[in-house]
């Protein structure tokens, strides 16, 4: 068999996925609401009879995260998601407005171009699949090139799954050859009507710059500020545990604890209590050459790792109880390393002098790296968690609870998703959970409830036009230079 250019199989084969999603897509539109909530309740179920599986596999593939805590995101995007939004309705008439005489309609944006991250590949994949799906659109996955594997799989066994329950074939496409050319065809492509980008900066930029509408995520680089009113048992507990979740892949986990000092050792004990082991300096050194390079871009290899793996890593030893690795820091920016994105079990740690300083702290980290995305607060003043509510500029402020969990909606009642925009601020066009609704657009019958006026209604003969006025001397001269042109 001739060895062919692996760029333009790529390319082929997104055209291919296209066509055949668009194919069928044309279709599928046509579907009445049953048609498509018997196909994506099979989808909800295929992921979820495979979730278990499919954390092995993308634990395996990737070596991120902790298969159990994968697992959990596949039930997440499977069965939660469609409990969450079974009784949408995406078909048909979805809203009439009787005062105002409005109905609206769904109508799908049609080929979705899914790109799919390696930190949370299957789990990201059952997501975009099933809302999809629900809005009446086709979708072709992209997946990243260390999570192919995994991704493909997924895509396959709701493609299966899909068909067997009544849609058409092509409807979910999967590329397999994956190259950047591959991927670019597939945003770019003239049936494409719509990217869904989660994943890293670059990729999402681009994304962002084909020129076709685009649903974005932003970086998450995610302060907890940890108040003097807060439940400090639960608070400990809440942060040891997200921050271990899947070793921290999640983009809305916590990157730093801002604590009140006057709880500040109390909470360090209890912190401590649940897995928590705060570094020397010596050893927070090691760590910063081993988590970043000199320009501050983030060693591949450290994502999702296990505290020890990292320590390991970085030339030191920690015990085998040790949940996250903790770093007492003093200042946020480039000069400061670890005050960055840590998509891995490492967090920040900062005192400060009352909830007002904590605001501040947290708003420096925002702005260094998480513009819009995401803040998580401990306490139990509702003075103060108004306060943050309406400063902070970011659109989740999660309140008592585990950011990674309560950001994406498992563990809160924001819609659950795996695609957090970060807004405007964020370089993105929602700051929304990214859910069905964003995957169709709405058309509107307006039937009228104002008369037109009595002057809109006449006009049958044209007004007199106004007298000229007397032509002026410049006039005058304007003609005669055009008579001598010739041109008058």
């Amino acid at each position: 068999m001739p060895d062919f250019d692996a760029d333009l199989l790529s390319i082929q084969e997104a055209r291919h996925a296209v066509l055949a999603a668009h194919a069928a897509q044309q279709q599928w539109q046509k579907a009445s609401q049953e048609e498509v909530d018997r196909v994506c309740a099979a989808l909800a179920r295929a992921g979820e009879e495979a979730a278990e599986r499919l954390g092995r596999m993308a634990h395996e593939e990737t070596g991120y995260g902790v298969p159990q805590h994968k697992t959990l995101k596949n039930l997440f995007c499977s069965k939660m998601l469609w409990d969450a939004i079974r009784d949408e309705k995406t078909v048909g008439v979805i809203r009439r407005d009787e005062a105002r005489k409005v109905v609206e309609i769904a109508w799908p944006m049609g080929v979705i171009a899914a790109l799919v991250p390696s930190t949370n590949p299957t789990s990201t994949t059952l997501f975009k699949t099933i809302i999809a799906l629900k809005a009446r659109n086709g979708i072709v996955i992209a997946p990243h090139p260390a999570a192919a594997r995994c991704t493909a799989e997924t895509a396959r066994l709701l493609a299966a799954a899909a068909e067997e329950a009544g849609a058409p074939k092509g409807l979910i496409g999967c590329l397999t050859h994956i190259s950047l050319a591959g991927t670019s065809e597939l945003m770019s492509h003239y049936r494409t009507a719509l990217i869904l980008a989660t994943g890293g900066s670059a990729m999402v930029k681009a994304a962002h710059s084909v020129g076709k509408p685009a649903y974005g995520v932003g970086p998450g680089n995610v302060p907890c500020y940890v108040d003097r009113s807060a439940d400090l048992n639960l608070a400990a507990r809440y942060l040891v545990a997200s921050k271990a979740f899947d070793h921290s892949v999640i983009c809305a986990t916590e990157q730093a604890a801002i604590v009140d000092r006057p709880v500040a050792a109390e909470f360090a004990r209890l912190v401590e209590a649940e897995g928590g082991y705060f570094v020397s300096p010596q050893q927070a050194d090691l760590l910063r050459r081993a988590l970043f390079s000199s320009e501050g871009a983030i060693n591949p290899r450290s994502v999702g790792k296990s505290p020890q793996a990292l320590a390991e890593m970085a030339g030191f030893q920690v015990p085998p109880t040790v949940r996250i690795l903790i770093a007492r820091l003093e200042k946020i920016g480039r000069e400061e390393p670890l005050s960055r994105e840590k998509l891995t079990t490492v967090l920040g740690w900062y005192e400060v002098d009352g909830w007002q300083a904590g605001c501040e702290r947290c708003i420096e980290m925002i702005r260094f790296g998480g513009d819009g995305h995401s803040c998580a607060i401990h306490a139990r003043d509702e003075s103060i968690i108004m306060a943050f509510g309406l400063e902070k500029p970011v659109h989740r402020i999660v309140v008592n609870t585990m950011s990674s969990l309560g950001g994406v909606g498992f563990t809160t009642g924001i819609a659950p998703s795996m695609t957090l925009g970060p807004g405007g601020v964020g370089g993105a066009i929602t700051g929304d959970n990214i859910t069905v609704h964003h995957l169709y657009t709405v058309k509107r019958l307006a039937y009228e409830v104002t008369p037109p006026p009595a002057a809109a209604l006449q006009g049958s003969s044209p007004a007199p036009m106004p007298a000229p006025a007397a032509e002026t001397k410049v006039d005058e001269i304007v003609r005669r230079v055009l008579q001598q042109l010739g041109r008058s």
